[in-house]
């Protein structure tokens, strides 16, 4: 692994930490849009509110580079830093993550499919990235999105789904790295009450 891959997985000890800014409560008990999205499968469209049984999406602003280093501006935006620890730990949990009843894992950010398959091959992700570069999803469900070099990318947020509603959100998600076993403490505690 190169140097430039390693700075993408390494999390600065002092990132601002992003504050709940209330822009996605209204997520939990939402019916998920009906709109589809191309996917890092060949580009195959998926239409996640038609899909049956318990869903996971991360949504993220971007992945970094290959041989780029992480501008030191991107670090200042609360939140914005970690889309590379974040997928990488959902690779790492995804076999537990089934384990306790999740049939789906997305990753869904703004890049354009080509860009996210070369990510998906790259960090060796066992589950496909949705592409919103329309932001038709993100402006459906009314998710916050924010400006980088005047491209639009959605803020970090991660949903579970469940027959196409939205039963939990995690937002904001900090550290990025943690997030994926945030879920799965959300699972366990599931297990236990029913």
């Amino acid at each position: 692994m190169s140097d430039s891959s390693i700075q993408h997985l390494d999390l600065p000890p002092d990132l601002p930490v992003p504050a709940d800014d209330g822009a996605c409560d209204h997520l939990v008990g939402t019916l998920l849009p009906s709109i589809t999205l191309p996917s890092t499968a060949a580009g195959a469209p998926v239409d996640v509110s038609s899909l049956s049984g318990l869903t996971i999406i991360f949504c993220y602003p971007r992945t970094g580079e290959p041989g780029v280093p992480v501008p030191k501006e991107w670090d200042l935006i609360p939140g914005a830093r970690g889309c590379t620890p974040q997928a990488c730990a959902f690779r790492d949990t995804s076999a537990e993550l089934r384990g306790f009843g999740v049939q789906h894992i997305f990753g869904l950010s703004t890049q354009d499919t080509v860009y996210q398959t070369e990510a998906k091959e790259r960090l060796h992700l066992p589950f496909e990235i949705l592409s919103d570069a329309e932001l038709k999803w993100v402006k459906g469900l009314n998710l916050p999105i924010f400006e980088w070099e005047g491209k639009p990318l959605v803020k970090r947020i991660t949903l579970a789904v469940q027959d196409g509603k939205i039963i939990e959100k995690w937002y904001p998600v900090f550290p990025t790295n943690r997030n994926a076993y945030e879920v799965i403490e959300w699972l366990k505690g599931r297990q236990i009450t029913k």
